[in-house]
Protein backbone atom coordinates (compact mmCIF):
# COMPACT_ATOMS: atom_id res chain seq x y z
CA UNK A 1 0.00 0.00 0.00
CA UNK A 2 1.21 3.50 -0.78
CA UNK A 3 2.10 6.12 1.59
CA UNK A 4 -0.77 8.54 0.68
CA UNK A 5 -3.33 5.85 0.73
CA UNK A 6 -2.19 5.03 3.85
CA UNK A 7 -2.00 8.85 5.54
CA UNK A 8 -5.82 8.83 4.11
CA UNK A 9 -6.85 5.56 6.54
CA UNK A 10 -4.96 7.08 9.29
CA UNK A 11 -6.69 10.36 8.49
CA UNK A 12 -10.10 8.21 8.55
CA UNK A 13 -9.29 6.34 11.97
CA UNK A 14 -7.99 9.78 13.80
CA UNK A 15 -11.58 11.34 12.75
CA UNK A 16 -13.64 8.41 13.50
CA UNK A 17 -11.43 6.93 16.32
CA UNK A 18 -11.61 9.69 19.76
CA UNK A 19 -12.71 9.74 23.02
CA UNK A 20 -16.33 10.53 24.29
CA UNK A 21 -17.29 11.46 27.71
CA UNK A 22 -20.79 10.50 28.31
CA UNK A 23 -23.58 8.91 25.67
CA UNK A 24 -22.57 11.21 22.27
CA UNK A 25 -26.49 12.41 21.61
CA UNK A 26 -26.59 14.13 24.72
CA UNK A 27 -23.12 15.52 24.42
CA UNK A 28 -23.46 17.04 21.20
CA UNK A 29 -26.45 18.67 22.79
CA UNK A 30 -23.99 19.99 25.41
CA UNK A 31 -21.51 20.63 22.68
CA UNK A 32 -24.03 23.22 20.20
CA UNK A 33 -24.87 24.86 23.74
CA UNK A 34 -21.58 25.23 25.13
CA UNK A 35 -20.65 27.18 22.02
CA UNK A 36 -22.85 29.55 21.61
CA UNK A 37 -22.54 30.04 25.71
CA UNK A 38 -18.88 30.96 25.39
CA UNK A 39 -20.23 33.43 22.47
CA UNK A 40 -22.41 34.99 25.11
CA UNK A 41 -20.02 35.18 27.55
CA UNK A 42 -17.40 36.59 25.96
CA UNK A 43 -19.48 39.51 25.96
CA UNK A 44 -19.81 39.70 30.04
CA UNK A 45 -23.51 38.20 30.01
CA UNK A 46 -25.41 35.39 31.31
CA UNK A 47 -27.82 32.58 29.62
CA UNK A 48 -30.93 33.00 31.28
CA UNK A 49 -33.00 30.67 28.45
CA UNK A 50 -32.01 27.69 26.53
CA UNK A 51 -33.52 26.50 23.64
CA UNK A 52 -33.20 22.97 21.68
CA UNK A 53 -34.12 21.19 18.55
CA UNK A 54 -33.03 18.38 17.74
CA UNK A 55 -33.13 15.45 14.71
CA UNK A 56 -35.68 12.38 15.98
CA UNK A 57 -32.60 9.93 16.47
CA UNK A 58 -31.26 12.25 19.07
CA UNK A 59 -34.39 12.41 20.55
CA UNK A 60 -34.45 8.62 20.97
CA UNK A 61 -31.38 8.17 21.79
CA UNK A 62 -31.01 11.11 24.77
CA UNK A 63 -34.45 10.31 26.11
CA UNK A 64 -33.49 7.69 28.99
CA UNK A 65 -29.39 7.61 28.78
CA UNK A 66 -27.31 8.50 31.99
CA UNK A 67 -25.57 12.21 31.95
CA UNK A 68 -22.20 12.04 33.86
CA UNK A 69 -22.06 12.78 37.45
CA UNK A 70 -25.45 14.03 37.61
CA UNK A 71 -27.38 10.50 38.53
CA UNK A 72 -29.92 12.25 35.55
CA UNK A 73 -31.25 11.42 32.76
CA UNK A 74 -31.99 12.77 29.06
CA UNK A 75 -31.20 16.22 26.76
CA UNK A 76 -32.49 19.21 28.88
CA UNK A 77 -29.96 18.40 32.22
CA UNK A 78 -26.88 18.18 29.37
CA UNK A 79 -27.85 21.40 27.54
CA UNK A 80 -27.65 23.28 31.20
CA UNK A 81 -24.59 21.40 31.54
CA UNK A 82 -23.15 23.55 28.23
CA UNK A 83 -23.82 26.40 29.93
CA UNK A 84 -22.55 25.63 33.24
CA UNK A 85 -19.67 23.79 32.81
CA UNK A 86 -19.21 23.22 29.08
CA UNK A 87 -16.06 23.70 26.83
CA UNK A 88 -16.64 23.54 23.39
CA UNK A 89 -12.72 23.37 22.69
CA UNK A 90 -12.83 19.17 24.48
CA UNK A 91 -15.68 18.34 21.83
CA UNK A 92 -16.85 15.35 22.89
CA UNK A 93 -15.23 15.68 26.11
CA UNK A 94 -16.91 18.73 25.99
CA UNK A 95 -18.30 17.99 30.23
CA UNK A 96 -14.62 17.17 30.99
CA UNK A 97 -14.50 20.44 33.75
CA UNK A 98 -17.75 18.88 35.75
CA UNK A 99 -17.87 19.74 39.50
CA UNK A 100 -20.50 19.41 41.78
CA UNK A 101 -21.07 23.28 41.43
CA UNK A 102 -22.02 23.07 37.58
CA UNK A 103 -23.83 20.09 38.52
CA UNK A 104 -25.91 22.03 41.08
CA UNK A 105 -26.22 24.88 38.60
CA UNK A 106 -27.37 23.39 35.76
CA UNK A 107 -30.05 21.44 37.71
CA UNK A 108 -31.39 24.79 38.98
CA UNK A 109 -31.42 25.71 35.21
CA UNK A 110 -33.81 22.58 34.16
CA UNK A 111 -35.74 23.19 37.99
CA UNK A 112 -36.73 26.79 36.74
CA UNK A 113 -37.70 25.31 33.50
CA UNK A 114 -35.05 27.70 31.32
CA UNK A 115 -34.64 24.63 29.06
CA UNK A 116 -36.56 23.64 26.32
CA UNK A 117 -36.09 20.62 23.77
CA UNK A 118 -38.21 20.23 20.72
CA UNK A 119 -38.52 17.94 17.86
CA UNK A 120 -36.14 19.40 14.67
CA UNK A 121 -37.96 19.98 10.78
CA UNK A 122 -35.33 18.43 9.63
CA UNK A 123 -34.59 15.66 7.71
CA UNK A 124 -31.21 14.94 9.05
CA UNK A 125 -30.36 12.20 11.46
CA UNK A 126 -28.33 13.56 13.28
CA UNK A 127 -29.03 17.34 13.88
CA UNK A 128 -28.91 19.93 16.83
CA UNK A 129 -29.64 23.77 16.75
CA UNK A 130 -29.04 24.85 20.08
CA UNK A 131 -30.06 28.81 20.96
CA UNK A 132 -29.01 30.75 23.92
CA UNK A 133 -30.63 34.00 24.93
CA UNK A 134 -29.09 36.39 27.62
CA UNK A 135 -30.39 40.10 27.87
CA UNK A 136 -28.77 41.73 24.87
CA UNK A 137 -27.86 38.39 22.81
CA UNK A 138 -29.23 35.91 20.74
CA UNK A 139 -27.02 33.15 19.71
CA UNK A 140 -27.42 29.76 17.82
CA UNK A 141 -25.02 26.80 16.65
CA UNK A 142 -25.59 23.97 14.75
CA UNK A 143 -24.33 20.07 14.48
CA UNK A 144 -25.37 18.01 11.38
CA UNK A 145 -23.69 14.71 10.53
CA UNK A 146 -21.55 14.17 12.82
CA UNK A 147 -21.64 14.47 16.59
CA UNK A 148 -18.62 16.86 16.92
CA UNK A 149 -19.42 18.89 13.36
CA UNK A 150 -20.16 22.19 14.22
CA UNK A 151 -21.41 23.61 11.04
CA UNK A 152 -22.36 27.30 12.09
CA UNK A 153 -22.46 29.37 14.59
CA UNK A 154 -24.92 32.94 14.57
CA UNK A 155 -24.91 35.69 16.47
CA UNK A 156 -28.48 38.43 16.66
CA UNK A 157 -28.74 36.69 13.18
CA UNK A 158 -25.47 37.24 11.69
CA UNK A 159 -23.52 33.78 11.08
CA UNK A 160 -19.89 34.16 12.89
CA UNK A 161 -18.53 30.97 11.83
CA UNK A 162 -19.22 28.50 9.16
CA UNK A 163 -18.46 24.58 8.02
CA UNK A 164 -15.58 24.64 10.42
CA UNK A 165 -14.02 28.39 9.62
CA UNK A 166 -15.08 31.97 9.01
CA UNK A 167 -18.76 32.66 7.23
CA UNK A 168 -16.13 34.04 4.33
CA UNK A 169 -14.33 30.56 3.99
CA UNK A 170 -17.46 27.83 4.15
CA UNK A 171 -15.92 25.73 1.46
CA UNK A 172 -12.50 25.35 3.78
CA UNK A 173 -14.69 22.13 5.97
CA UNK A 174 -13.20 19.36 5.32
CA UNK A 175 -16.76 17.15 4.05
CA UNK A 176 -15.91 14.03 3.42
CA UNK A 177 -18.12 11.45 3.78
CA UNK A 178 -16.94 7.37 5.18
CA UNK A 179 -17.84 6.21 1.52
CA UNK A 180 -15.16 8.79 -0.08
CA UNK A 181 -12.16 6.44 1.39
CA UNK A 182 -13.52 3.65 -1.04
CA UNK A 183 -13.18 0.73 2.17
CA UNK A 184 -12.93 -2.90 1.42
CA UNK A 185 -11.84 -6.02 3.60
CA UNK A 186 -8.86 -6.37 1.74
CA UNK A 187 -7.89 -2.37 1.74
CA UNK A 188 -8.41 -2.49 5.31
CA UNK A 189 -6.74 -6.36 5.87
CA UNK A 190 -3.60 -4.93 4.03
CA UNK A 191 -3.65 -1.65 5.96
CA UNK A 192 -3.67 -3.23 9.24
CA UNK A 193 -0.81 -5.70 8.81
CA UNK A 194 1.49 -3.53 7.40
CA UNK A 195 1.19 0.04 8.26
CA UNK A 196 4.27 1.09 10.73
CA UNK A 197 3.17 0.16 14.21
CA UNK A 198 4.58 3.76 14.64
CA UNK A 199 1.74 5.15 12.94
CA UNK A 200 -1.11 3.51 14.50
CA UNK A 201 0.10 3.11 18.15
CA UNK A 202 -2.52 5.74 18.92
CA UNK A 203 -5.03 2.74 19.00
CA UNK A 204 -3.92 1.36 22.10
CA UNK A 205 -5.37 4.68 23.61
CA UNK A 206 -8.90 2.58 23.06
CA UNK A 207 -7.28 0.10 25.68
CA UNK A 208 -6.58 2.17 28.19
CA UNK A 209 -9.81 3.94 28.13
CA UNK A 210 -12.18 0.98 27.50
CA UNK A 211 -10.67 -1.27 30.46
CA UNK A 212 -10.75 1.51 32.84
CA UNK A 213 -14.45 2.19 31.78
CA UNK A 214 -14.67 -1.78 32.20
CA UNK A 215 -13.13 -2.25 35.31
CA UNK A 216 -15.27 0.80 36.69
CA UNK A 217 -18.82 -1.44 35.48
CA UNK A 218 -17.26 -4.39 37.67
CA UNK A 219 -16.31 -2.90 40.93
CA UNK A 220 -19.51 -0.51 41.33
CA UNK A 221 -23.32 -0.85 40.53
CA UNK A 222 -24.35 0.62 37.71
CA UNK A 223 -27.13 0.10 35.76
CA UNK A 224 -28.12 -3.25 35.22
CA UNK A 225 -25.11 -4.49 36.27
CA UNK A 226 -25.23 -7.06 33.44
CA UNK A 227 -21.03 -7.01 33.17
CA UNK A 228 -20.88 -7.44 37.43
CA UNK A 229 -23.38 -10.09 37.03
CA UNK A 230 -22.45 -12.48 34.68
CA UNK A 231 -18.59 -11.95 36.22
CA UNK A 232 -20.00 -12.70 39.65
CA UNK A 233 -21.78 -16.01 38.38
CA UNK A 234 -18.49 -17.07 36.13
CA UNK A 235 -17.91 -20.06 38.79
CA UNK A 236 -21.24 -21.43 38.34
CA UNK A 237 -22.31 -23.95 35.86
CA UNK A 238 -24.55 -20.99 33.68
CA UNK A 239 -20.97 -19.55 32.41
CA UNK A 240 -17.95 -20.83 33.30
CA UNK A 241 -14.56 -19.07 33.09
CA UNK A 242 -13.66 -18.99 29.59
CA UNK A 243 -13.34 -16.21 27.22
CA UNK A 244 -16.85 -16.06 26.11
CA UNK A 245 -17.99 -14.97 29.47
CA UNK A 246 -15.06 -12.95 30.60
CA UNK A 247 -15.34 -10.81 26.92
CA UNK A 248 -19.00 -10.40 27.57
CA UNK A 249 -18.68 -9.35 31.70
CA UNK A 250 -16.36 -7.11 30.59
CA UNK A 251 -17.68 -5.61 27.57
CA UNK A 252 -21.34 -5.20 29.44
CA UNK A 253 -19.35 -3.91 31.88
CA UNK A 254 -17.99 -1.00 30.51
CA UNK A 255 -21.80 -0.37 28.61
CA UNK A 256 -23.36 -0.42 32.26
CA UNK A 257 -21.16 1.87 33.42
CA UNK A 258 -20.83 4.36 30.60
CA UNK A 259 -25.46 4.22 29.75
CA UNK A 260 -25.31 4.71 33.48
CA UNK A 261 -23.63 7.95 34.19
CA UNK A 262 -20.18 7.15 34.95
CA UNK A 263 -17.46 10.19 35.05
CA UNK A 264 -15.13 8.10 32.79
CA UNK A 265 -14.57 9.01 28.99
CA UNK A 266 -14.62 5.91 26.29
CA UNK A 267 -12.83 5.81 23.13
CA UNK A 268 -15.72 5.58 20.71
CA UNK A 269 -16.36 4.62 17.21
CA UNK A 270 -18.08 6.38 14.34
CA UNK A 271 -19.58 8.74 17.06
CA UNK A 272 -20.72 5.99 19.14
CA UNK A 273 -19.01 5.29 23.45
CA UNK A 274 -20.83 2.10 23.02
CA UNK A 275 -19.58 1.04 19.27
CA UNK A 276 -16.19 1.90 20.78
CA UNK A 277 -16.53 -0.32 23.80
CA UNK A 278 -17.60 -3.13 21.62
CA UNK A 279 -15.28 -3.13 19.32
CA UNK A 280 -12.60 -3.29 21.31
CA UNK A 281 -13.13 -4.82 24.54
CA UNK A 282 -13.39 -8.64 23.15
CA UNK A 283 -10.53 -8.11 21.34
CA UNK A 284 -8.84 -6.58 24.32
CA UNK A 285 -10.15 -9.63 26.19
CA UNK A 286 -8.75 -12.11 23.91
CA UNK A 287 -5.39 -10.56 24.10
CA UNK A 288 -5.47 -10.54 27.89
CA UNK A 289 -6.45 -14.74 27.96
CA UNK A 290 -3.82 -15.49 25.06
CA UNK A 291 -0.77 -13.02 26.10
CA UNK A 292 -0.59 -11.55 22.76
CA UNK A 293 1.76 -8.60 22.18
CA UNK A 294 0.87 -4.93 22.04
CA UNK A 295 1.47 -4.72 18.25
CA UNK A 296 -0.44 -7.49 17.55
CA UNK A 297 -3.19 -6.28 19.65
CA UNK A 298 -2.77 -2.73 18.02
CA UNK A 299 -3.26 -4.36 14.73
CA UNK A 300 -6.06 -6.20 15.99
CA UNK A 301 -8.04 -2.80 17.03
CA UNK A 302 -7.04 -1.30 14.02
CA UNK A 303 -8.89 -4.17 11.55
CA UNK A 304 -11.68 -4.02 14.13
CA UNK A 305 -12.48 0.02 14.21
CA UNK A 306 -11.77 -0.28 10.47
CA UNK A 307 -14.11 -2.70 10.07
CA UNK A 308 -17.45 -1.67 11.64
CA UNK A 309 -16.65 2.37 10.44
CA UNK A 310 -16.54 0.57 7.05
CA UNK A 311 -19.69 -1.03 7.75
CA UNK A 312 -21.49 2.27 9.55
CA UNK A 313 -20.72 4.19 6.00
CA UNK A 314 -23.63 2.58 4.80
CA UNK A 315 -25.96 2.86 7.66
CA UNK A 316 -24.84 6.64 8.86
CA UNK A 317 -23.99 7.56 12.27
CA UNK A 318 -27.61 6.87 13.53
CA UNK A 319 -30.40 3.86 12.43
CA UNK A 320 -33.35 1.40 13.38
CA UNK A 321 -29.82 -0.67 13.53
CA UNK A 322 -28.17 -1.13 16.96
CA UNK A 323 -24.60 -0.27 16.64
CA UNK A 324 -23.35 -2.57 18.89
CA UNK A 325 -24.08 -5.49 16.24
CA UNK A 326 -22.04 -3.32 13.76
CA UNK A 327 -19.33 -2.91 16.39
CA UNK A 328 -19.25 -6.43 17.45
CA UNK A 329 -18.69 -7.77 13.86
CA UNK A 330 -15.64 -5.47 13.87
CA UNK A 331 -14.86 -6.96 17.08
CA UNK A 332 -15.14 -10.90 15.35
CA UNK A 333 -12.83 -10.12 12.37
CA UNK A 334 -10.11 -8.91 15.24
CA UNK A 335 -10.46 -12.18 17.20
CA UNK A 336 -10.27 -14.07 14.03
CA UNK A 337 -6.82 -12.15 13.58
CA UNK A 338 -6.04 -12.76 16.81
CA UNK A 339 -5.84 -16.22 16.16
CA UNK A 340 -4.18 -16.45 13.13
CA UNK A 341 -7.08 -16.06 10.84
CA UNK A 342 -7.00 -15.21 7.01
CA UNK A 343 -8.64 -11.95 5.45
CA UNK A 344 -11.43 -15.22 3.81
CA UNK A 345 -12.12 -16.26 7.39
CA UNK A 346 -12.71 -12.59 8.34
CA UNK A 347 -15.24 -12.83 5.86
CA UNK A 348 -16.45 -15.65 6.69
CA UNK A 349 -16.85 -13.78 10.64
CA UNK A 350 -18.71 -11.04 8.77
CA UNK A 351 -21.27 -13.26 6.89
CA UNK A 352 -21.72 -15.19 9.77
CA UNK A 353 -22.71 -11.93 12.16
CA UNK A 354 -24.83 -10.25 9.14
CA UNK A 355 -26.85 -13.47 9.45
CA UNK A 356 -27.30 -14.07 13.04
CA UNK A 357 -28.48 -10.97 14.45
CA UNK A 358 -29.05 -8.10 12.10
CA UNK A 359 -32.31 -6.54 12.92
CA UNK A 360 -31.69 -5.84 16.16
CA UNK A 361 -33.17 -2.53 16.72
CA UNK A 362 -31.79 0.77 18.27
CA UNK A 363 -34.55 2.08 20.69
CA UNK A 364 -32.81 4.61 22.21
CA UNK A 365 -29.50 4.82 25.01
CA UNK A 366 -30.23 3.73 27.98
CA UNK A 367 -28.90 1.39 30.95
CA UNK A 368 -30.70 -1.42 29.28
CA UNK A 369 -27.92 -1.52 26.27
CA UNK A 370 -25.33 -3.60 28.28
CA UNK A 371 -27.36 -5.93 27.47
CA UNK A 372 -27.65 -5.70 23.73
CA UNK A 373 -23.47 -5.29 23.65
CA UNK A 374 -23.70 -8.60 25.88
CA UNK A 375 -25.53 -10.23 23.19
CA UNK A 376 -23.59 -8.89 20.26
CA UNK A 377 -19.95 -10.33 22.13
CA UNK A 378 -21.87 -13.57 22.25
CA UNK A 379 -22.48 -13.57 18.89
CA UNK A 380 -18.95 -12.04 17.41
CA UNK A 381 -17.20 -15.22 19.55
CA UNK A 382 -19.42 -17.61 18.36
CA UNK A 383 -19.12 -16.26 14.40
CA UNK A 384 -15.45 -16.38 14.56
CA UNK A 385 -15.10 -19.57 16.22
CA UNK A 386 -17.04 -21.13 13.41
CA UNK A 387 -15.12 -18.93 10.95
CA UNK A 388 -11.54 -20.48 12.08
CA UNK A 389 -13.46 -23.80 11.12
CA UNK A 390 -14.06 -22.25 7.54
CA UNK A 391 -17.80 -22.31 8.79
CA UNK A 392 -20.01 -19.70 7.28
CA UNK A 393 -23.72 -19.39 6.81
CA UNK A 394 -24.65 -20.07 2.37
CA UNK A 395 -24.65 -17.57 0.01
CA UNK A 396 -28.41 -18.41 -0.61
CA UNK A 397 -29.44 -17.87 2.68
CA UNK A 398 -31.47 -14.46 3.90
CA UNK A 399 -29.47 -11.27 3.05
CA UNK A 400 -26.37 -12.88 2.85
CA UNK A 401 -24.42 -12.87 -1.11
CA UNK A 402 -21.48 -14.76 -1.83
CA UNK A 403 -19.26 -11.49 -2.10
CA UNK A 404 -18.61 -10.15 1.47
CA UNK A 405 -19.15 -6.59 0.30
CA UNK A 406 -22.23 -6.88 -0.95
CA UNK A 407 -23.27 -8.53 2.20
CA UNK A 408 -22.22 -5.67 3.94
CA UNK A 409 -24.06 -3.14 1.51
CA UNK A 410 -27.35 -5.14 2.07
CA UNK A 411 -26.73 -4.62 5.55
CA UNK A 412 -26.60 -0.98 5.20
CA UNK A 413 -29.83 -0.67 3.01
CA UNK A 414 -31.53 -3.10 5.60
CA UNK A 415 -30.60 -0.59 8.57
CA UNK A 416 -30.82 2.87 6.67
CA UNK A 417 -33.58 1.93 4.54
CA UNK A 418 -35.72 -0.53 5.62
CA UNK A 419 -35.92 0.04 8.62
CA UNK A 420 -36.69 3.34 8.57
CA UNK A 421 -40.82 2.95 9.29
CA UNK A 422 -39.47 0.64 12.07
CA UNK A 423 -37.77 3.88 13.64
CA UNK A 424 -40.42 6.27 13.28
CA UNK A 425 -42.53 3.77 15.42
CA UNK A 426 -39.93 3.05 17.71
CA UNK A 427 -39.97 6.95 18.47
CA UNK A 428 -44.01 7.21 18.84
CA UNK A 429 -43.92 4.61 21.30
CA UNK A 430 -41.00 6.26 23.23
CA UNK A 431 -42.48 9.66 23.42
CA UNK A 432 -45.95 8.22 24.20
CA UNK A 433 -44.72 6.57 27.51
Amino acid sequence: MNRERELELIELLTNEVKPALGCTEPIAVALAVAKVAEVIKSKGEEVYKIEVLVSANILKNGMGVGVPGTGMVGLHIAAALGVSCGKSEYKLEVLKDLTNESISLAKQMVKDNKVAVNLASSLKKLYVSATCFSKNTTATAIIEDNHDNITSVSENGNIIFQNGGDSKESNSNNSKGILDYKLDMNTIHEFATSVPMSDIEFILDSVTLNKALALEGLKNDYGLKVGKTIKNSNNSETFGEGFLTYSMALTAAASDARMAGSTLPAMSNSGSGNQGITVTIPVIAFAEKMGVNQESLARALVLSHLIAIHIKGYLGKLSALCGCVIASTGAACGIVYLKGGSIEQMGYAIKNMIGNITGMVCDGAKVGCALKVASGVSSAVQSAMLAMENICIYENDGIIDKDVEKSIQNLGKIGSLGMQSTDNMILDIMVSK
